[in-house]
């Protein structure tokens, strides 16, 4: 299956879809074998509460194992094993890169805490056009192609219908790598907590924007995203009807940057809501 014959159709997306769907599954396999088996698993800190384990890497390498036997000209964006290839502007890359993260949510897999996900995105000459997440524990497959849909076990879904901002249920993620990123965040919390039914954060961005895209969350914001934590999830929130920007309001892009996300009412109010908090941070 050679790169010529994967452009500019739904064939394509859908072929795509397929080798991505392949890749998540061998990396699902391992998750879930290796589970059982935690307190033999070797970890190490890569930055301050940021972990990796030999789980991770052996999922990487699984994912780029299918993918290269298949599109063996094809690139590979991964957390672990490349993600230098992150740091240039990937709507520049030509051609057909995979994003990957091979266990979103390392530190609860490590806990045996049941949020976790693979998560397969992938690009075409710098356009998000397949992208797929698999939950670590239940297994669910969440499924999107450009102009195609989203969908969870082949049913489609689509964003929540609730736009009074009392009723709804909001994700977050903390800067917990980045403390100084504390000052401007918290007045962003308490801003969304004051007029919400509730916030989350269950620690796996890629989960956390299958819950927006689901509609089991009306929005979700947090400071500072990488590519392999959030390629999948844009593609399944936008086919599912949804929004994500910046938190300065424009698309957001794939890449390390900010996210705010939601149905498209409740985008609008928590990027609002989101932007006056900021202006009273002193981190501003």
């Amino acid at each position: 299956m050679g790169e010529g014959r994967l452009t500019g159709s739904a064939g394509q997306a859908t072929a795509l879809l397929d080798v991505a769907r392949r890749a998540a599954q061998v990396a699902l396999e391992i998750l879930q074998e290796r589970s059982g088996d935690l307190a033999t698993l070797a970890w190490e800190e890569k930055g301050r509460s940021d972990f990796v384990s030999d789980v991770d890497r052996a999922s990487e390498r699984a994912i780029r194992s299918v993918i290269g036997a298949v599109l063996p000209e094809a690139r590979v964006l991964g957390e672990e094993l490349s993600p230098e290839l992150g740091n240039a502007p990937l709507a520049d890359l030509a051609g057909v890169v995979f994003i990957v993260d091979p266990l979103d949510g390392t530190t609860n897999y490590l806990h045996g805490y049941p949020a976790y996900a693979v998560s397969i995105g992938v690009q075409v000459d710098g356009v998000l056009t397949a992208g797929i997440v698999r939950h670590g524990v239940s297994g669910d497959a969440y499924t999107a192609t450009r102009g195609g849909g989203a969908f969870r076990n082949g049913i489609p879904i689509a964003v929540s219908r609730i736009q009074d901002p009392t009723r709804s249920l909001i994700g977050t993620g903390f800067p917990f790598s980045h403390m100084p990123r504390l000052v401007q965040y918290q007045p962003q919390f308490a801003a969304v907590t004051q007029h919400t039914s509730g916030i989350r954060r269950a620690g796996s961005a890629a989960l956390d924007l299958v819950d927006v895209a689901c509609g089991r969350f009306e929005g979700f914001w947090e400071l500072t995203l990488a590519p392999w934590d959030m390629a999948a999830g844009l593609l399944l929130i936008r086919e599912a009807g949804g929004i994500v920007t910046t938190l300065t309001g424009e698309p957001a892009p794939v890449g390390h940057t900010s996210i705010v996300a939601g149905n498209p009412a409740i985008h609008k109010w928590l990027l609002e809501t989101l932007q006056q908090a900021t202006k009273s941070s002193p981190a501003q």
